[in-house]
């Protein structure tokens, strides 16, 4: 059965990243298993791959234990079902079903992210931005026009190849690395994508970022997992207003069902007063435990 083709051709794998993530958790099997609420003889057969079938709920119920991220999921039904985890089922959404409608609802929302304070923005599964509102489009008001990758047009592009991205997002590597780390997590899901596997492409023409998505970011799956918007630690960005100047910032996610529904994501940036980095902070830097 194809279901089962990656968990049966490498099992290590599978076996390598559960038993990876929860030592980086530094959690016993026994603690696993009680979150589980299963024996710990059970769990040492799921850690091992002694599994008779891999369904959707002892996946989405094993990421939980393991406190993994939208990364470390994907990547673990891949490797256990080979496929990506399934959207939930949802029944329509009441007043979605004509483009009128859905036209009012966007202007609606339109008119609510306007109204908010911070950067707010909204995406679809490539991260094309489909909205923004004014305090996202300040915060990037510096930066020179480049119509293919403008911050308001796609952030991962803005933030791979854009030459001004690293006058706001503050510490370049850091950024490029969760960008690159959030366009494998699109491509796990939506690897058919014309315009994903053109980002990629285009990645491993630049020697640096080649280097990053091939080395680095394989060596986040077991560790904090960090994509753009389920990260672990704080990124610096420099607001154009000297006022607010350097800036903590942290993604996100709050898309409510209707939203959802046509398959987009909103996302806020908080902002909020950081201490003065260090040099390395600044630049981005940070040691990296390259995967085998």
């Amino acid at each position: 059965m194809r279901a089962a083709g990656i968990a049966e051709a490498h099992p290590w794998r599978l076996r390598e990243l559960i038993q990876g993530r929860r030592r980086y958790l530094r959690l016993s099997q026994e603690a696993v298993a009680a979150r589980l609420e299963i024996s710990a003889r059970a769990y040492g057969n799921w850690e091992r791959g002694v599994v008779k079938e891999w369904t959707d709920q002892k996946l989405y119920s094993l990421a939980e234990a393991l406190e993994m991220t939208q990364f470390q999921t994907v990547r673990l039904f891949r490797l256990a079902v080979d496929r990506v985890p399934q959207p939930q089922l949802r029944s329509p959404v009441r007043g979605m079903s004509t483009g009128t409608s859905v036209s009012a609802l966007l202007e609606d929302y339109r008119v609510l992210i306007e109204a908010q304070s911070l950067p707010a923005f909204l995406i679809d599964h490539g991260w094309n931005v489909r909205m923004s509102n004014g305090a996202f489009r300040m915060l990037f008001e510096g930066v020179s026009r480049r119509p293919a990758s403008m911050p308001a047009t796609n952030f991962l592009r803005f933030g791979l190849f854009h030459p001004d991205a690293a006058k706001v997002l503050e510490g370049d590597t850091a950024w490029k690395l969760s960008i690159l780390a959030q366009l494998a997590v699109s491509l796990e899901c939506y690897d058919s994508d014309p315009a994903l596997q053109v980002m990629r492409r285009e990645v491993y023409l630049d020697p640096r970022l080649r280097d990053m998505y091939l080395n680095d970011v394989p060596a986040w799956i077991c560790g904090p997992g960090s994509d753009l918007i389920h990260q672990e630690d704080l990124r610096l960005i420099r607001h154009p207003d000297p006022e607010l100047g350097l800036r903590g910032c942290r993604f996100v996610e709050e898309t409510p069902r209707a939203l959802q529904a046509l398959g987009f994501k909103r996302i806020t940036l908080v902002l909020q007063e950081v201490d003065a980095p260090s040099e390395a902070e600044r630049s981005g830097c940070r040691p990296f435990c390259h995967a085998a």
